[in-house]
């Protein structure tokens, strides 16, 4: 069984100036670390948060300038950095992935993930986002072995799909990421219920790290980036606006949990009605 390790979300309020966007990701990366942090985790879509049109004209690959140089800041620092999510090139024209990447502290590629479930709403007197005009689906769910245990990975509207996170903890991850540009719209009321739903069903630690603030004119995050045991409890919570917030992991308490309250060994097939 892994150690004890210390993890921190990230929280920042990305707009359309990437170099801003770059060097604010930077300095909070930096920040965790310094506080003590072994595992760093970015929220979605960091680099650029602006027009649609944007995002397929500046993508790059899981090999381009953006995801090595992160990789290189884990290695300088020591860290495992799940790099939140960025705009991935497809084969789609003028659609991208929305692609979450894992850092080793060797700055190696360890992993990547693109989303799966694309957030399409229209919600009346509230925000109307269309995912699916910009991006394109992942198919395929991931985990990811780290020194610190196995890790899943999932992407903010992930979140309402609970079937994938099952999948996850049957491929044996203790710990999930979800980093997110959740809605202040929808984010006020579901956010931390969802979270802490996820992490009691599937008896792991999740880590969310959450857009915060204003982007634009039209878009708001909600913020309240935070880390939640297997039980259900909020052990870390970001203040209002961008920081860091940080909690110590300890993968025996999945262990406890899971001891104690064996959900996992009582899953049944069933037949569906008619």
């Amino acid at each position: 069984m892994t150690e004890p390790f210390v993890a921190a979300v990230v929280q920042m309020t990305t707009t359309d100036d990437r170099m801003a966007n770059r060097d604010t990701a930077e300095r909070l990366v930096r920040r965790a670390a310094d506080l003590g942090a072994q595992v760093v985790a970015l929220p979605e879509m960091w680099p650029y948060i602006g027009r649609t049109a944007d995002q397929a004209a500046h993508a790059q690959e899981l090999d381009g300038p953006l995801v090595t140089g992160m990789r290189a800041l884990a290695a300088e620092l020591g860290i495992t950095l799940f790099g939140g999510t960025f705009a991935e090139t497809s084969a789609v024209p003028g659609k991208v992935h929305n692609t979450g990447f894992v850092a080793g502290p060797d700055g190696g590629l360890l992993a990547s993930y693109r989303k799966i479930h694309l957030f399409d709403i229209d919600v009346p007197g509230g925000v109307t986002l269309r995912e699916s005009d910009q991006f394109v689906a992942g198919d395929r769910a991931a985990v990811v072995d780290t020194a610190h245990g196995r890790f899943g990975l999932t992407t903010c509207y992930d979140l309402r799909f609970p079937a994938l996170y099952e999948a996850l903890r049957v491929a044996g991850a203790t710990c999930v990421l979800v980093p997110s540009a959740f809605t202040a719209h929808t984010g006020k009321d579901h956010w931390e219920v969802l979270l802490r739903a996820r992490a009691i069903e599937q008896q792991v630690y999740v880590l969310a790290p959450n857009q915060a603030g204003w982007h634009n004119a039209k878009r708001q995050s909600h913020g309240h980036s935070m880390i939640v045991d297997p039980w259900g409890h909020v052990v870390a919570r970001a203040a209002d606006g961008e920081g860091v917030a940080l909690a110590v992991i300890e993968p025996a308490r999945v262990e406890r949990v899971r001891t104690h309250l064996p959900c996992g060994e009582h899953r049944r097939s069933f037949a569906l009605p008619e």
